[in-house]
């Protein structure tokens, strides 16, 4: 039956050749205007046999000529969606790739749900090498003149830059319907390169017929993953017309998300800001016809918890999934208990990782087929190890550095880890003093900073200004997985990095300097790997890695404060945080810490559901306490200054260093306010509008001008954000007496948790919610007043670094009367036995006695409602 089903249908197809058409067709396929096929590829006296199979079923054989490639394109729109057809073409050696005569078939697969510009490959029978194929022109019947298919094959690279006939000979971009530019094609040519484009085909594969929706992507840094997976996730939903939405990709770094899209952007030949966008914090670049957005996970995580369903997309992808963000991790816990093929429509997942964490990814995501990117053709870097970790690492880097420029045979960029921001920055300033004196031919090497307060700038890093410049990039942990830079050669790792870890049970953060992951170390190694191949000098000993390095880096869910987590589940309206899935189970001790100061915020209903303040609170891009402090702002009548402060807070911490010299000191001391650090932060902010955003004036003054900027512009958000939900603004009154004390009240009824008394009259503070002694922050505006100055007794802290100083930072002077007045009283009536805790419930007493009649009508619920914005 089958030979009998091939031979029919193949003799019903020959007599179609000299006929009008095919009637069995859809209509949509017999219908379109003539255009011919490029004469010099007719002159080649293209023969074709065709020998076409449809599944496992059913196979029949066509005989043409003339450049007959009309067959595959009518039987991809006739197939049922689903079926996978192959194509064998055999034909006149050289006919279509003169640069290999041994040429004698094609052999491609295709779904019939994308065709679309460089979907194929050419292999060679007698040398088995590869080269791409790209679809340029259409297609006509020669008898006819009817156009039965609107993309037909052009050559590889010989043909690619023959002269074409006339602007319609151009292929067209799909996406925009514009030509094609030059640059398009020196880009593709880069990508064919790359290890993921010989995992194209399987990719596509498994995109269409994923049992479950997911397809997992597994490669090493550099291979591509990050700049391809998303475009031809683009190319799979434009067949689609975009039902659901457009493809979003996560970063797990906002930096990462814009550099990302300005790379992609240029790849596909398209323009940014609109088919292409990206939204990180404070900058949406995109547009309404954007269909390919880059986004930081977090705030792809507040869009989910806001709206109804998983949001507006038909791809999305996970990228950098080894990172261990906390927004990555649970957006793979809400996509899997959604169970992906029960949502509406057909939507795809695509998570990408490292190889070292796709065990623990199988295991989570069940049976969805996994995609494993080859590694890359080259030479292993030269690896070399240090006995002893020097004491010094900023000056063995830079010693590493000077070597390498010195040496004639160690040609490329240098690339340069280091644990911390402040140590990259005195790299820096090291590095560019002394390249400058350094007698080497040609022009001194570029020296660049590669960490998140770059903004902007961090795009020089990719600029080909001068090919003769030697770049050397000094970075930490953010370019460990993210940021490829293909013209890298060697590798100088410090094997440590500086990261803030959140204690729940102190509720303040540690700065922990420790050693890097294995995986890590892995993938700073390949960094070096290349044509030819690199070096990579660990400025530590192999044990140190073999012993001491964790296997992976360690999941950001049990390092951060998981109250903004909480808050966003709750908005999903899960019953319980511990019943969500994640690839690791938060400890339950954090998040027992979380709920109880969400339910001390009034956050939480008695019944542990978001309350109307909770609904509110999640709504807000701060943390609850921030976003707390901002809407109690509404009942004091503070707005303005506390938009300010939040924004502040948030973007921009004022002065985050020592003065340089004494004519910096003395324009800072003009800039800090009597009422303490919080009201200095909104005095800087308008002294930098007043200014004109002036660079040099933030320059000259130790601030990070960027920071301001981004602070500016999130204070618009929060603007924008509180009309839209009709909460009420104020008029500014900065300065008053009166609003002096309202900004008090208005940062203790979100802050009453950060709060600590000097018990010695010396400086040393004890924190209520724990026995810890803190100091000031050497950059405090009460440290640098004049002696005698006093410290305050009792102050407000917006935050507790666990460091070699145990500093608090950004503190304001309160009274305790405010704190008993604001705070709830099952709040004081928690805090640890001490003579603070004793002092404060003295004052609350003292206050309830001339009303004593009135509480003890009100219960304990109905108090506390007292210090909740209604």
């Amino acid at each position: 039956m089958h030979f009998i089903s091939t031979v029919l249908l193949g003799s019903y197809m020959l007599s179609m050749v000299a006929g009008a058409g095919f009637p069995w067709l859809p209509s949509k396929v017999n219908q379109g205007g003539a255009k011919r096929l490029h004469p010099q590829k007719q002159a080649r006296g293209l023969e074709l046999e065709l020998s076409l199979r449809v599944g496992p079923e059913f196979t029949f054989v066509l005989q043409a000529g003339l450049g007959w490639w009309c067959l595959a394109g009518c039987v991809q729109n006739w197939l049922p969606s689903g079926h996978v057809l192959e194509l064998l073409a055999g034909l006149n050696p050289g006919s279509l790739w003169p640069c290999c005569p041994a040429l004698s078939f094609l052999n491609f697969t295709f779904s019939p749900s994308w065709v679309l510009p460089t979907d194929y490959y050419a292999s060679c029978n007698s040398c088995r090498s590869q080269g791409p194929l790209c679809w340029s022109q259409d297609l006509s019947c020669p008898t006819t003149s009817r156009v039965l298919w609107t993309a037909t094959m052009a050559s590889g690279p010989a043909e690619e830059s023959e002269p074409s006939l006339g602007e319609s000979e151009l292929a067209v971009n799909p996406f925009d319907g514009l030509p094609f530019s030059s640059c398009y094609y020196e880009l593709l040519e880069q990508r064919r390169a790359l290890p993921i484009w010989a995992a194209r085909f399987l990719f596509l594969e498994h995109l269409e017929s994923s049992p479950t929706g997911v397809v997992l992507v597994s490669g090493e840094p550099g291979s591509g993953k990050s700049t391809q997976i998303p475009q031809w996730c683009a190319e799979f939903a434009l067949a689609r017309g975009f039902q659901l939405g457009q493809v979003t990709v996560t970063q797990p770094y906002p930096l990462a998300a814009m550099s990302l899209a300005s790379r992609v952007a240029d790849e596909m030949d398209l323009t940014l800001g609109h088919e292409i966008g990206y939204s990180i914090p404070q900058e949406d670049c995109t547009g309404p016809n954007t269909m390919l957005r880059f986004c930081w996970d977090r705030l792809l995580l507040q869009e989910v918890a806001s709206t109804r369903g998983p949001g507006a997309w038909t791809v999305l992808i996970l990228d950098e999934a080894q990172e261990r963000s906390v927004a990555s991790d649970l957006l793979q816990g809400l996509l899997r208990d959604s169970r992906l093929r029960n949502l509406p429509g057909d939507r795809r997942v695509v998570v990408v990782t490292d190889p070292a964490l796709e065990p623990k990814l199988q295991a989570f995501w069940g049976s969805s087929p996994i995609v494993r990117v080859p590694r890359e053709p080259g030479g292993s870097p030269t690896l070399v190890y240090r006995d002893t970790v020097p004491t010094d690492l900023v000056e063995a880097a830079c010693q590493a550095v000077l070597e390498l420029c010195q040496r004639e045979e160690a040609p490329g960029d240098v690339l340069v880890y280091l644990p911390s921001e402040e140590e990259i920055s005195l790299c820096c300033e090291s590095l560019s003093r002394e390249l400058g004196m350094l007698a080497i031919p040609g022009p001194p090497p570029r020296v660049l900073p590669l960490h998140p307060g770059c903004g902007q700038a961090i795009q020089a890093v990719y600029e080909d200004t001068d090919m003769s410049v030697r770049k050397v990039v000094v970075t930490h942990w953010l370019a460990d997985f993210s940021f490829s830079l293909p013209s890298i050669q060697h590798v100088i790792d410090s094997g440590l990095e500086l990261r803030s870890v959140y204690s729940p049970r102190i509720r303040a953060e540690s700065q922990v300097l420790r050693p890097i992951s294995k995986c890590q170390a892995e993938a700073r190694l390949l960094r070096a790997r290349g044509f030819p191949s690199g070096s990579c000098l660990r400025l530590y000993s192999k044990s140190i890695l073999e012993l001491e390095a964790p296997p992976l880096p360690r999941p950001k869910v049990f390092e951060e404060n998981l109250s903004s987590l909480v808050l966003l589940l709750r908005r999903k309206q899960i019953a319980e945080p511990g019943e969500c899935h994640f690839l690791d189970r938060p400890a339950p001790e954090a998040l027992m810490q979380a709920l109880e100061d969400l339910d001390y915020l009034a956050a939480l209903d008695d019944d542990g559901d978001l309350s109307d303040l909770g609904i509110i609170l999640s709504e807000f891009p701060l943390p609850p306490e921030l976003a707390k402090a901002l809407l109690a702002s509404c009942e004091f009548d503070c707005v303005d200054e506390m938009l300010t402060l939040a924004a502040m807070l948030t973007a921009a911490p004022g002065f985050t260093r020592p003065p340089l010299c004494a004519e910096e000191a003395a324009l800072r001391r003009a800039l800090e306010h009597a009422d303490g650090d919080h009201s200095s932060l909104i005095q800087i902010y308008e002294a930098f509008v007043q200014s004109g955003a002036d660079e040099s004036w933030c320059q000259a003054r130790g601030l990070n001008w960027a920071a301001l900027c981004q602070a500016r512009k999130l204070r618009e958000e929060l603007v924008e954000l509180m009309q839209r939900i009709e909460l009420p603004l104020s008029q500014p009154a900065f300065g008053s007496e009166q609003n002096r004390r309202d900004l008090q009240k208005a940062l203790l009824s979100g802050f009453f948790l950060k709060v600590a008394r000097d018990t010695d009259g010396t400086g040393n503070y004890l924190l209520l919610t724990h026995k810890h002694v803190a100091q000031l922050s050497p950059c405090c505006s009460y440290r640098n007043r004049r002696a005698p100055a006093q410290p305050p007794a009792w102050v407000l802290y917006h935050s507790f670094s666990i460091s070699k100083d145990n500093c608090l930072c950004i503190v304001s002077e309160i009274q305790p009367e405010m704190l008993v007045e604001l705070a709830p009283p099952y709040f004081l009536s928690n805090l640890p036995p001490s003579e603070s805790r004793d002092f404060l419930n003295q004052l609350r007493e003292g206050a309830a006695q001339p009303t004593s009649a009135q509480t003890d009508s009100s219960s304990a619920q109905e108090y506390r409602d007292g210090c909740v914005l209604q």
